[in-house]
C-alpha cells in the first residue's frame, strides 16, 4: 500500500491528515536494519493518562508537517546500503535491506513505532512477531537522547542492538542502564569551549541562554557557565525548551515574551534540531529579530516551517560538525528523481511537497511536477546538497552494522559451509560481542570506532547563516574550532566574511555595560553581575592602558601619566638652572649685589680715616662687608644641578657666613652700648672695652654655628635627591637637608643672634653720638628678622624649585637689607655730604646733663667712638 502524501501548498491553515503507516518505506534483503528517522512533525495529542490509547493508533488521523531537511538522512541510508550491496569485499553474497520508520517527539508515537518494528507487517502485537523469518538484526535510531532512551527501554528487552546517531550523551554510556545502546556521534566535550572562544573573540559578555530541558542541556549549561566565569562572561537569562511538543503543551509556559523583553543581543541556543523546531514554531510577528544567535552543532538553523521566514536568524553563527566529504554522495543526490525510484513513496511525497506540486482533487493520484528537476535546485531550507553531520554519522552507522555482520559471517564461514540452511539465521544478540570492537576506515579516509571510549573529539566548522531579500538563504563557512590542534591554531575566524544581517556589517554589541576606555577602570555595581559596571577615571598618578581595565596601575617614580591617563611619560629632569629665566635673574642679582658690596668696601677702604668710618669700628665694618659679599655669592651654590659637594656647602656656607655677618652687627651694637656705658668713672664695664672684644664676639658666635654645622655634616649631611612629586611631569633635582631639625636649629641660632642685635640696637638707638649707627642697625635687623620670619612658613608651603627660589630670595633680600640699611647711608654721607664728615667735628663735648666725659681721649682708637656733648 502506497502512502499518499499531499502537496505542501498548505503554508497556513489546517495541515493535511497523515494516516499512520509504518514502515514508510522498506528495501528487502537477506538481513534488515530498522531505521528510525524524524521526517514528519505530527500534532500532539493533548489527552492525558488513559485517554492516550482510547483510539486505535492506526486509525488516528493527525495533521503533520514535512521536515524537509531531514530527508537527506533517509537518502544517506539508501546511499550507504547501495554501496554496501555493491561492494564484493563487504558481506559477499549477502544483501542488506532496511525498514524506515518515522519517530515523533511523543511517548506514545515512539512506543508505537518501536512495537510495529518488533511485531512486523505494520502490526502492533506485543511479544509476537508476524514475520515468517526474522531478518532484523539491529536498530539505528535516536536522533535525541530522549528518543534513544524511549526506544532503548523496549528494544533492550529483546537484546536488539540499538545504535544512536544523535548527539553524543555521556549519560547513555552507562552499560548497566543501557546495555544494548551504542553511540556513533563524536564527543562534544569541547563544544562549550568553542562557543565561549567565539564569544570572547567578539568581546561579548552579556549572553542569553536557550537550552533543551533535559539532562544533556543541563550538562552543557553547567559546562559553559564554568567556562564563561573563567573569561568574565555573564549569563543574562536562561530559558529551557521542553524536549517534546507534549511537554511544551503541558507546561503552558510561553518563554518568548521573556526573550523579547530582554536587552541581551547575543543568544546561545543548545539543543537538537527537532526539539528546537519549537523555537521556530513559537515565532510571532513581533518576535525580536535584532539578535545574534549562536547555534550549537545539533541545531540545523536553516530548518523552518514553510510559512515562517528565516529573517529572524539572519546573521546567526552556528557550529557544525567538520566532516570529510564522502565520495560520490553529492553525485548520488543530483541523480535522485521519482522516476529512478518509482516505488519509493517517501521520495514521491517529498517531491510533491518540496517542489510545491499543485493539487488536483479530481485525480486519485497527484501527479509529479518537475519530474526531471534536481534536488540541487531546492532552497536551503528544503534540502542541502552538502552532507550534514547527522547524515555522516548515519552513513558510518550503517557501515558499522555491516562490518559487524561481516565479522560474524566470517567466523561462521570458518565453521560451516556457505550453503548451510542456518547460515543466514542470525540472532540479534550475537552482534553485541562484535559491535563494541568494530573499527574501520570509511570511504572518506576517516577512522570510525563504535566503542564510546575510543570515539573521536568533534571538530567544528563555524557557519554564518545569511537570508536574502528574495527569501533564499545560505550557510557560509567563516571559521573553525579544532580542540586538539595546537594553541593558536585551534580557533580561527574570518571576521570580514561574516554578514551580521541587521547590524550594517558592524560587530553587534553584546555587553551589559559599555567598555571602559583606557584611562578608566571598571567599578562594580552592587547587586549586579560582574559584567555590569561603571567606568571611573583613574586616580591621580595612575593609568590604565587597555580597554576594560580592572585596576589602574601607578607610574614609576620617574614617569607621570599623560592627560588621557592611558600611558606613562618620562618625567623631565629639572632643577634651578642658570639658563632659566629665574636662575639667570638670581645669578644677575647675586653678582650685582656682590659687586655693589665690593664697591662699598672700596669706598670704606679709601675713606678709612674719615670720622664716619672710624666712628663705627672700622674692623667690624670690613668684616661685615666681606661677609655680605660672600653671602650674596653663596646663593650661587643653590643655582645649577645639585651635587654632593654643592649640597654639603649650600646650607653650611650660608649659615656660617650669615652668622659672621649677624655676629659682626651684634658686636657693633655691643661696642656702642659698652662705649657709652663704660666711660663713666668707676664703671665695671670698662673691662669690656678691650680692642679685641669685638673680635671675640664674632669668633665665638661664628664658632658655635660652625660647631653646629660640623655636627650636622657628621650625623645627617644634606644630599641631592630627585623630587618626583612636587611638580607634575617633572623630576626636580634638589638638595635634601638631611636633617630638618639641624636645618631649623641653624636658622634658629642665626635668628637668635639677629634678635639679640635688634634688641641691643633698639636700646642704643638714642645714645648721643653724631655717628651712632644704632638706629640703622635697628632698622636693618628689623628687615632681616622680617625676611626670615616670612621665610619659614613660605618655605614649608612650597615644593620643588620654589623652595630653592624662596631660600635664594631670602638670602639676597636679607643681605640687601643689611647692606642698604647700614652702609648705603654712610656712603651717601661720605660721597655726597662730605660737609657732614669733617675732621673738625672730632672734639670733646658735654652731654645733655652738663657733664664732661672725663678721661675720654680726643680719639679713642680702641672703640672708634668720639664724644659728643649733644
Amino acid at each position: 500500500m502506497l502512502l499518499e502524501l499531499p502537496g505542501s501548498g498548505h503554508r497556513k491553515g489546517k495541515l493535511p491528515c497523515f494516516h499512520q503507516n509504518n514502515p514508510i518505506i522498506s528495501q528487502d534483503g537477506d538481513l534488515v536494519i530498522g531505521i528510525f528517522l524524524s521526517l514528519f512533525s505530527i500534532e500532539v495529542n493533548r489527552a492525558t493518562g488513559a485517554e492516550l490509547f482510547e483510539s486505535l493508533p492506526n486509525k488516528a488521523c493527525k495533521p503533520y508537517q514535512w521536515l524537509h531537511k531531514n530527508y537527506q538522512l533517509a537518502l544517506s541510508v539508501l546511499f550507504a546500503v547501495e554501496e554496501i550491496n555493491r561492494d564484493p569485499n563487504l558481506l559477499p553474497n549477502i544483501s542488506l535491506g532496511f525498514h524506515l520508520y518515522n519517530t515523533y517527539h511523543s511517548d506514545e508515537r515512539t512506543l508505537e513505532s518501536s512495537l510495529k518494528w518488533l511485531s512486523g507487517e505494520g502490526q502492533v502485537i506485543p511479544n509476537y512477531s508476524c514475520r515468517k523469518q526474522d531478518k532484523s538484526v539491529a536498530v539505528i535510531g535516536g536522533i535525541t537522547s530522549a528518543l534513544s532512551v524511549q526506544m532503548g527501554t523496549l528494544l533492550d528487552l529483546y537484546k536488539y542492538p540499538q545504535i544512536s546517531y544523535g548527539p553524543f550523551d555521556s549519560l547513555l554510556c552507562d552499560r548497566v542502564k543501557f546495555p544494548s545502546l551504542y553511540q556513533m556521534a563524536p564527543k562534544d566535550s569541547a563544544l562549550h569551549q568553542g562557543v565561549v572562544r567565539l564569544i570572547v573573540y567578539f568581546k561579548w559578555n552579556w549572553i542569553g541562554m536557550i537550552i533543551s530541558d533535559d539532562l544533556r542541556g543541563d550538562k552543557f549549561l553547567w559546562e559553559i557557565r564554568g567556562e564563561m566565569e573563567k573569561n568574565d562572561v555573564c549569563v543574562s537569562y536562561t530559558e529551557k525548551i521542553p524536549v517534546s511538543e507534549r511537554r511544551l503543551v503541558e507546561s503552558h509556559d510561553d518563554f518568548m515574551p521573556r526573550i523579547m523583553m530582554s536587552s541581551t543581543n547575543v543568544i546561545v541556543v543548545h539543543g537538537d534540531t527537532d526539539s528546537l523546531m519549537i523555537l521556530r514554531y513559537s515565532q510571532s510577528p513581533v518576535f525580536p529579530a535584532w539578535r545574534v544567535w549562536i547555534g550549537t552543532s545539533h541545531w540545523d538553523i536553516t530548518m523552518r516551517p514553510l510559512y515562517i521566514h528565516g529573517y529572524t536568524f539572519n546573521g546567526a553563527l552556528t557550529f557544525s560538525y567538520l566532516t570529510s566529504e564522502i565520495p560520490g554522495f553529492k553525485t548520488f543526490l543530483k541523480t535522485i528523481t521519482p522516476s529512478k525510484y518509482p516505488d519509493d513513496i517517501l521520495l514521491r511525497g517529498f517531491w510533491l511537497s518540496a517542489f510545491m506540486c499543485p493539487k488536483h482533487p479530481e485525480k486519485s493520484e497527484q501527479e509529479i511536477c518537475s519530474p526531471n528537476a534536481s534536488l540541487e535546485t531546492l532552497p536551503l531550507c528544503y534540502f542541502d546538497m552538502a552532507m550534514s553531520g547527522l547524515s555522516y554519522t548515519i552513513y558510518n552507522t550503517v557501515y558499522a552494522v555491516a562490518w559487524a555482520l561481516h565479522e560474524i559471517f566470517m567466523r561462521k564461514s570458518e565453521k560451516k559451509l556457505m550453503d548451510d540452511e542456518e547460515y543466514l539465521i542470525l540472532p540479534s544478540w550475537q552482534l553485541h560481542s562484535v559491535l563494541n570492537n568494530i573499527q574501520f576506515t570509511n570511504s572518506a579516509g576517516d577512522e570510525v570506532f563504535v566503542d564510546e571510549n575510543r570515539s573521536s573529539e568533534a571538530q567544528y566548522a563555524i557557519l554564518n547563516y545569511m537570508f536574502f531579500p528574495n527569501e533564499t538563504d545560505t550557510l557560509v563557512k567563516v571559521g573553525q574550532f579544532v580542540p586538539k590542534a595546537p594553541l593558536g591554531q585551534d580557533f580561527t575566524i574570518c571576521e570580514d566574511a561574516i554578514e551580521w544581517g541587521w547590524w550594517d556589517s558592524k560587530v553587534p554589541r553584546g555587553v551589559c555595560s559599555e567598555s571602559c576606555h583606557p584611562g578608566f577602570r571598571k567599578t562594580s555595581l552592587e547587586g549586579k553581575a560582574i559584567c555590569c559596571f561603571d567606568c571611573s577615571p583613574c586616580p591621580e598618578g595612575e593609568i590604565s592602558s587597555h580597554m576594560d581595565a580592572e585596576h589602574c596601575i601607578k607610574c614609576s617614580e620617574t614617569e607621570y601619566p599623560n592627560q588621557q591617563k592611558d600611558r606613562c611619560l618620562p618625567k623631565v629632569v629639572t632643577f634651578l638652572n642658570v639658563k632659566d629665566s629665574l636662575g639667570m635673574m638670581f645669578t644677575l642679582v647675586s653678582v650685582s649685589f656682590s659687586f655693589l658690596t665690593a664697591l662699598v668696601l672700596g669706598v670704606f677702604v679709601k675713606f678709612q680715616n674719615s670720622p664716619i668710618v672710624k666712628a663705627n669700628n672700622r674692623t667690624l665694618s670690613y668684616t661685615l662687608l666681606i661677609s655680605l659679599i660672600f653671602c650674596f655669592l653663596c646663593s650661587l651654590l643653590f643655582i645649577g644641578q645639585p651635587t654632593t659637594a654643592t649640597c654639603l656647602l649650600q646650607q653650611t656656607v650660608f649659615a656660617i657666613i650669615f652668622t659672621v655677618a649677624v655676629s659682626s652687627i651684634l658686636a657693633k651694637t655691643i661696642i656702642v652700648v659698652v662705649a657709652f656705658k663704660g666711660i663713666r668713672p668707676g664703671s665695671r664695664i670698662r673691662m669690656f672695652m678691650h680692642p679685641r672684644v669685638s673680635v671675640y664676639v664674632v669668633l665665638i658666635c661664628s664658632g658655635i654655628q660652625a660647631i653646629f654645622c660640623g655636627i650636622w655634616l657628621l650625623t645627617s649631611p644634606p644630599f641631592p635627591e630627585a623630587d618626583t612629586h612636587s611638580e607634575y611631569g617633572h623630576v626636580i633635582i634638589r638638595c635634601n637637608e638631611g636633617s630638618a631639625f639641624a636645618f631649623y636649629w641653624v636658622l634658629g641660632y642665626m635668628g637668635f643672634l639677629a634678635l639679640g642685635s635688634f634688641t641691643v640696637a633698639f636700646l642704643a638707638r638714642n645714645l648721643p653720638d653724631t655717628f651712632n649707627e644704632a638706629k640703622f642697625i635697628t632698622f636693618s635687623m628689623l628687615v632681616f628678622c622680617s625676611v626670615w620670619a616670612s621665610f619659614l612658613p613660605t618655605y614649608q608651603s612650597t615644593k620643588g624649585k620654589a623652595m630653592v627660589a624662596v631660600e635664594i630670595f631670602s638670602i639676597l633680600s636679607s643681605g640687601a637689607g643689611l647692606l642698604g640699611c647700614i652702609f648705603i647711608p654712610k656712603c651717601y654721607v661720605i660721597l655726597l655730604k662730605s660737609d657732614r664728615n669733617p675732621q673738625g667735628m672730632i672734639k670733646n663735648k658735654q652731654d645733655s646733663r652738663g657733664k664732661i666725659f672725663a678721661g675720654a681721649q680726643p680719639c679713642t682708637s680702641s672703640t672708634g667712638f668720639y664724644n659728643n656733648p649733644h
